[in-house]
């Protein structure tokens, strides 16, 4: 297997499905027929050599092996596009344009909304977006890789600046089935410590603020470590295991019944949402005007 055989379109493809739920609707949603998309999906497995969709009567969703290759998929993808962007900014050296590197969590939920602002208001500048987790965002604001970061980490390193943008909050998920639904009252913070979860990798703010939430407890080693909380998400609602994720990640989840939300009593996983960036100069052009944007949204 090389490379050249590896087909983004289908990836683009797999991604979708873990956006809108089925194989049909990540079609519409790309714009290619169904017979092709089901063709692509289909070369794909034979390529990787494993099953990344059940096909039921109701349509097609992820396999434990899908959810899992599913996340490198989006990384995948979230380059190529990154690619296109900075080909797309080198074709005038005169174009205005800002580098944003921004935490999963943000990227997914809240940047569309922002860049879409922002494009309509500055459509002459480029804007080169990076998907990384929090950790990742303060190496390359420190290192000078980017304008402006956007994190959800509940610390932020010495000699960074940086400004609330928004506020979200965290919360226990679990399946329908699982049996805490069937509890009559919340669980408690030592149970929850206690208890295996799918979590995020190590340096992401979903993470962080859990950890820090739990000090002081013997927390037990996670089940499953994946890099998106889309694909923490499937896995929940397939059974796998419970989950802390963001209110942001879940909402159509739990508003449709595929996820249960869960009390943690004592537990309050509020969080803020920052911009960072480095000193000594004071944030400004392209990148000030997308934190401005940003904030404004939340209010």
């Amino acid at each position: 297997m090389d490379l050249r055989s590896i087909d983004l379109g289908a990836l683009e493809l797999l991604v979708g499905v873990d956006d809108h739920g089925s194989l049909s609707a990540a079609a519409r949603a790309l714009h290619v027929a169904q017979p092709n998309a089901s063709r692509a999906i289909g070369r794909l497995e034979r390529l990787l050599g494993v099953r990344l969709l059940d096909r039921v009567t109701t349509g097609s969703r992820l396999t434990p092996d899908g959810t899992v290759l599913v996340h490198w998929a989006r990384r995948t993808v979230d380059d190529a596009r990154a690619l296109l962007d900075v080909a797309a900014g080198l074709l005038s050296d005169t174009a205005a344009e800002v580098t944003v590197d921004a935490s999963m969590t943000v990227a997914e939920h809240l940047m569309p909304l922002w860049l879409g602002t922002f494009r309509t208001d500055h459509p002459e500048t480029t804007v080169h977006l990076r998907v990384r987790n929090s950790s990742a965002v303060f190496e390359a604001v420190a290192s000078g890789g980017c304008d402006v970061g956007f994190v959800e980490s509940p610390s932020i390193p010495s000699g960074l600046h940086s400004a609330v943008v928004a506020r979200d909050r965290l919360v226990l998920v679990v399946p329908p089935g699982h049996k805490w639904s069937r509890r009559r009252r919340p669980i408690d913070i030592a149970e929850l410590a206690a208890t295996p979860l799918l979590v995020r990798e190590p340096g992401s703010g979903t993470r962080t603020t859990l950890e820090v939430a739990l000090t002081g407890y013997d927390i037990a080693p996670p089940i499953l470590e994946l890099g998106s909380s889309a694909a923490i998400r499937t896995a929940v609602a397939g059974g796998v295991g419970p989950a802390v994720l963001s209110t942001l990640a879940v909402q159509e989840s739990a508003r449709s019944g595929e996820l249960r939300v869960i009390d943690v009593d004592g537990l309050d996983l509020t969080r803020e949402l920052r911009a960072v960036w480095r000193p000594p100069r004071t944030l400004q052009g392209p990148a000030t005007e997308l934190v401005r944007i940003a904030r404004r949204s939340a209010q």
